[in-house]
């Protein structure tokens, strides 16, 4: 692939990275850079440098033009371009990353800091985590153990099974004394 050289400041912008031999390049786009900004760079530059409409020689501007076609139809199919960058090493997530100055073992030691769920837990952790599990416990067993020892208060008993209390009539008569008067 041939690096263009576009007058855009986006196109010396991709030049100047790592970047410089891709089809972001050849567009003059950044990796990042929307469908909508891919198809609007395309068909400016296919119009600068289409072999009909252009002052380069025919020879160059056929190549162009070449360049510009597969770089479009790699970067508008977006199967295509998740592979392009991942084959270019471009990521559109944004991913820790251990800088290259680092040697190999240097990096096995510092990649376990990095994913909080591949370091072990500390001592302190740990121990909140026991807390945390023996209160949990504790706190199931409480509530068994009263509801053991309460739990007949909260059952009904079935209406069936209650009988009314036996109501008495009791009639006051009244009596009468030899005297004649009521008591």
């Amino acid at each position: 692939m041939v690096v263009s050289k576009t007058t855009t400041t986006e196109g010396k912008g991709a030049a100047q990275t790592k970047l410089a031999n891709s089809y972001y390049a050849i567009l003059g786009l950044h990796p990042a850079a929307s469908v909508v900004d891919i198809r609007r760079s395309y068909r400016d530059l296919s119009k600068r440098y289409h072999p009909d409409t252009t002052n380069l020689p025919p020879e160059q501007a056929t190549k162009k033009f070449q360049q510009l076609n597969e770089a479009y139809a790699t970067l508008s199919n977006p199967e295509r371009r998740s592979l392009y960058d991942f084959k270019i090493g471009y990521s559109r997530y944004h991913v820790i990353q251990i800088p290259q100055t680092f040697s190999g073992a240097k990096q096995q030691s510092n990649k376990a800091y990095l994913d909080p769920t591949h370091r072990p837990l500390s001592a302190g952790e740990i121990f909140a985590l026991f807390i945390l599990g023996f209160t949990f416990v504790g706190c199931l067993i409480l509530v068994l153990v009263i509801g053991w020892l309460r739990g007949e208060l909260f059952i009904p008993t079935p209406v069936e099974n209650i009988q009314p209390p036996q109501q008495q009539i009791i009639t006051v008569l009244p009596q009468y004394q030899a005297t004649g008067f009521i008591i």
